[in-house]
C-alpha cells in the first residue's frame, strides 16, 4: 500500500504542477477536501473536482509560475506525510518565492480523500502525530 500511495501522491503533484484537472480528478474521491496553508487561502477549503477547478484558477490568477517539489515521503498507513518545497514567481510582481511546505495526504479506496498543507515541517509532523 505504501508504494502505491507514493505513486498516487507523485502523480497528484505532477497533475497540480501542470494544472491538469482531469488527471488530478482521477486521483481524488468525490468528497475530497483540500486545506491549503498558503497566504490568501487560510481558512478556505476546496471540495471535490469543482473546488480543485477553482483552486487551479486562483493559482493561475496569483502566480506566474508555481510548483510543488516532493522531497521526502513518509508512510503513515492510511495517511502520508510529504515534505516539499514550493517554488514560484508572483504574477505582476515577478518576485521569486521559495518556501518549505509539508502536506498530509489522507487516502480512502486508493484515492486521495483529504489534503492538509503546512508552511512548517515540524507543525505538519505534529499534526500527523509524529514528533520531529
Amino acid at each position: 500500500m505504501a508504494q502505491e500511495n507514493v505513486e498516487i501522491v507523485k502523480r497528484s503533484i505532477d497533475a497540480l504542477n501542470r494544472r491538469d484537472l482531469d488527471a488530478y480528478a482521477e486521483l481524488i474521491t468525490s468528497d475530497y477536501e483540500l486545506l491549503p496553508a498558503m497566504t490568501g487561502f487560510t481558512g478556505v477549503s476546496f471540495r471535490g473536482r469543482e473546488g480543485m477547478e477553482r483552486y487551479f484558477q486562483e493559482l493561475g490568477d496569483t502566480w506566474e509560475e508555481f510548483q510543488v517539489v516532493g522531497e521526502e515521503f513518509r508512510d503513515l498507513g492510511e495517511r502520508m506525510l510529504v515534505l516539499t518545497r514550493l517554488e514560484g514567481r508572483g504574477k505582476g510582481s515577478g518576485v521569486p518565492v521559495a518556501a518549505v511546505h509539508a502536506v498530509i495526504f489522507d487516502f480512502r479506496d486508493s484515492k486521495i480523500s483529504r489534503i492538509q498543507s503546512f508552511l512548517d515541517h515540524a507543525e505538519a509532523s505534529r499534526a500527523a502525530g509524529l514528533s520531529e
